[in-house]
């Protein structure tokens, strides 16, 4: 892993962006690394575009900004690209992971010539066949630790079921959704 991994996240309120933020960083965090996890604060409501960040290092991280210049874009809501310059810094020797029921080859066309790798996920899919409901953060997030391998999938999912079994004690079947919805997630990532 390189010195500092920084991750942005865009998506729109309401869709899980920054809880997905702040778990990757709890998560990171119980493996021993250094980590932040944060939200960039605005008018946000329901529906309006957020942008959360993770930095994570095996050192001490003496940043303590927005990241502009990250190695991995996560975009929650493909709708964004309108709005949103979502590869605006992005590094080539990074990544952009992209929410989407759409091939890569139509997602390319609106990167603004991004030349780094482009990875999409279904994760209104996954979520709703995993959990019933159209939640993208978890699918999200376990495409975050595929693509970037900032920490193992199997520590991920050790780790996350520690997480949802802490958050959801008195809903199984909420930590069964989730965690279906990581390994889906993981899978289908391309």
């Amino acid at each position: 892993m390189k010195d500092i991994v920084q991750i942005r996240w865009h998506g729109r309120g309401g869709q899980g962006a920054k809880t997905a933020a702040l778990l990757l960083a709890d998560v990171v965090f119980s493996t021993g690394k250094y980590v932040q996890g944060f939200p960039e604060y605005g008018p946000e409501r329901m529906g309006a575009p957020i942008t959360a960040y993770n930095r994570i290092s095996d050192n001490r991280i003496r940043v303590h900004s927005n990241i502009y210049e990250p190695d991995y874009v996560v975009v929650v809501d493909e709708t964004l690209f309108e709005a949103v310059d979502m590869t605006k810094g992005l590094s080539p020797e990074g990544a952009i992971i992209v929410n989407t029921a759409r091939g890569k080859a139509e997602i390319e066309k609106e990167l603004r010539g991004y030349q780094g790798l482009v990875y999409t996920i279904d994760a209104r899919k996954i979520s709703i066949e995993a959990l019933g409901k159209y939640f993208p953060n978890s699918p999200m997030l376990a495409a975050v630790i595929k693509v970037s391998g900032v920490m193992s999938e199997e520590t991920f999912l050790k780790e996350m079921q520690h997480s949802y079994e802490h958050k959801f004690a008195s809903k199984p079947t909420v930590i069964e959704g989730n965690m279906k919805a990581l390994r889906l997630a993981l899978q289908e990532v391309k």
